[in-house]
């Protein structure tokens, strides 16, 4: 079930807010001296492909992000550590400036669940006198925000999960709160927090107090538990849907966020400095840039459109040049991802940012020449800009990962038919960027089809030849928060348990498939085997020197062999779930997983995270 929509004209923060705000509490932050340590939580068994060696070379976006604007709200004592680099990291153990830090945040996606559920137990080790304020965020809380409640070793795969059972001490390990939004969020909570907290108070009873009196309700965006005396987990209030930033330029700048990371390491601790800028490059090559945010497609798969509230946000050109200006000069980076739900949805907005990027030459730094970078887009709106690809490569744009989906439009249609996807891949190729091919398989498709070009392999085989650098084959799986999600449980598609494994969240990432209607579900795990081996293989690879010549250059080449590597990898990690659904017993969700607690507005109605009937919300709470 999608998210709820706030009231037209209460759906973003009055302009400049984000920025107000952080200056209020810049005011504030000296007198307070907090520390923070912000981990992202990383399951290594997720590791494989399409994401495989990125997933470790990137430092993600969104903890960076919340990091930047700790930073530049004048909490200096902050710091980011990424599971990806540091797998052994114990939270009961950090120490940040010689002591123990007032704040610890978890930020995870819904794959990530166990390891950040590790995390938050780990933490909650130490007595709730001394224990720092935990903040669970990420996009687990986003649509899932329970998930930070319940952290015990419990079973997988079950719709309605039991409450975690009390620990030694008497209560059970949680969250303190969960973010359900954006950088504004945590700020606003750390406002009304800091406004009352007394000289001397630990932060996290300053928040207990607040709490218990309701002080956090008109924070919109937190999910908060309500406990007994024992300490458990009794219900969960939700002070309702974020407002959100609508000028992109009102976010702090990322070098602040790089400035702050851990080094990678083995280490269960922190190390006494952040990771130096000089090799900052080295631990993450690749650097992660929001630039826009918003799709105006609906897809019924996917959440983004109602997360955004129907909007599409943006950076300006010129913010974007001096971000990458900075970047370049603090750290060297030279390649970039944009973090964009659909980069080209606004051609206006899309061509001044690459004309800026394009003609920007500050204090002796041409981007054109010092950064390269790839974003997302769809087959539609790249071949609305075919009159453009040369601004694109001139403003440093040389991959684009399009969203195919399905060419023959059975699964969803947006403009990607046979014809157009191939004229879109090969006009890129033509320019020398390079075209990266996002599939999503489904029940309805076949392997192989001998009629037209509906099979998973016929398609590929188009897109290969149209010149797709890369390929990747996702089973489309439910994701919480899109219009799909409900449906998929309640028709009995969604499976919970397979030769007796159950069902874990980091299996919901395309590679295994843990949902179908058909009988034998298991030729869908091993179609997307046989798609990637189609696609990545010895042959394929020592073609691409021949095509060295092409304006493509040796990207076939090279992502061939990260290909071939990576399949490895996937086989490895999906082959014994292909042989559970070959001989293992299947059992099949009956209804749509709902959290273990109840949850409520703060007036008493329902909750806007919550699943099941909402008719009687008020989107303003």
């Amino acid at each position: 079930m999608p998210l709820p929509i706030r009231d037209s004209g209460d759906q973003l923060l009055p302009p400049g807010e984000l920025v107000d705000i952080r200056r209020r509490l810049r005011a504030v932050a000296d007198r307070h001296d907090l520390a923070t340590v912000i981990a992202c939580a990383f399951d290594h068994r997720t590791r494989m492909l399409p994401f495989i060696f990125a997933d470790t070379r990137m430092a993600p976006a969104g903890p960076r992000a919340i990091g930047s604007a700790l930073i530049d709200s004048g909490f200096a004592k902050t710091r980011i550590v990424l599971q990806q680099w540091n797998r052994n990291f114990q939270p009961s153990r950090m120490q940040l400036d010689g002591r123990m830090p007032d704040i610890f945040g978890v930020s995870s996606m819904s794959l990530h669940t166990a390891p950040a559920r590790a995390m938050i137990r780990d933490i909650c080790r130490i007595d709730p006198a001394r224990r720092p304020l935990v903040i669970a965020g990420g996009s687990m809380c986003v649509y899932e925000p329970w998930e930070a409640f319940y952290t015990t070793e419990g079973e997988w795969g079950t719709a309605t999960r039991k409450a975690a059972p009390s620990s030694e001490k008497g209560d059970s390990p949680h969250a303190d709160v969960a973010v359900t939004g954006e950088e504004y969020v945590l700020l606003n909570l750390l406002e009304v927090l800091l406004a009352e907290r007394g000289s001397g108070e630990p932060i996290r009873q300053t928040f207990l107090r607040i709490r218990d009196r309701g002080g956090l309700d008109g924070v919109p965006g937190l999910v908060y538990p309500r406990t007994d005396a024992a300490g458990r987990v009794i219900e969960l209030v939700d002070t309702g849907i974020q407002r959100l930033v609508g000028d992109l330029d009102e976010l702090p700048f990322a070098d602040a966020g790089y400035a702050i990371l851990e080094a990678p390491g083995k280490g269960a601790t922190l190390a006494s400095q952040p990771l130096a800028a000089n090799l900052v490059r080295k631990a993450s090559p690749i650097g992660s840039l929001t630039i826009t945010f918003g799709c105006k497609f609906s897809c019924e798969y996917c959440p983004i459109p109602v997360y955004n509230q129907r909007h599409i946000r943006s950076k300006s050109g010129d913010r974007l040049a001096e971000e990458l200006v900075r970047l370049v000069k603090a750290y060297k980076i030279r390649y970039y991802f944009g973090t964009d739900d659909n980069f080209l949805n606004n051609q206006p907005r899309a061509l001044a940012i690459l004309e800026k990027i394009a003609a920007t030459d500050q204090g002796g730094i041409r981007l054109r020449n010092k950064v390269r970078w790839g974003t997302e887009a769809t087959v539609h709106d790249t071949l609305a800009m075919r009159d453009h690809m040369d601004l694109m490569v001139r403003a440093g744009l040389r991959a684009l990962w399009l969203g195919v989906e399905d060419m023959s439009g059975a699964l969803v249609r947006k403009g990607q038919g046979h014809d157009r996807t191939v004229e879109a891949f090969k006009l890129m190729a033509d320019h020398g960027i390079a075209p990266m091919a996002m599939m999503m398989h489904h029940d309805a498709q076949p392997l192989l089809s001998t009629r037209d070009d509906s099979g998973l392999l016929n398609q590929i085989n188009l897109l290969r030849k149209a010149g797709a650098v890369s390929v990747q084959v996702l089973m489309i799986t439910p994701s919480a928060g899109s219009k799909l999600f409900d449906g998929m449980y309640t028709s009995g598609q969604v499976f919970t348990e397979v030769a007796g494994k159950g069902v874990e969240p980091r299996m919901y990432d395309g590679n295994h498939v843990i949902a179908s209607g058909l009988s034998e579900p298991w030729r869908k795990q091993l179609n997307i085997q046989i798609a990637y081996l189609f696609f990545y293989n010895p042959l394929r690879f020592f073609a691409g020197f021949f095509k060295l010549g092409s304006k493509l250059k040796k990207k076939p080449v090279g992502m061939q062999a990260l290909g071939m590597v990576g399949l490895v990898h996937t086989i490895r990690r999906t082959i014994g779930w292909a042989g559970r659904l070959i001989f293992g017993r299947i059992k099949r969700a009956k209804d749509v997983p709902a959290g273990p607690f109840p949850m409520r507005s703060p007036t008493g109605g329902v909750a806007a995270h919550a699943r099941g009937e909402r008719a009687d919300i008020t989107s303003g709470q």
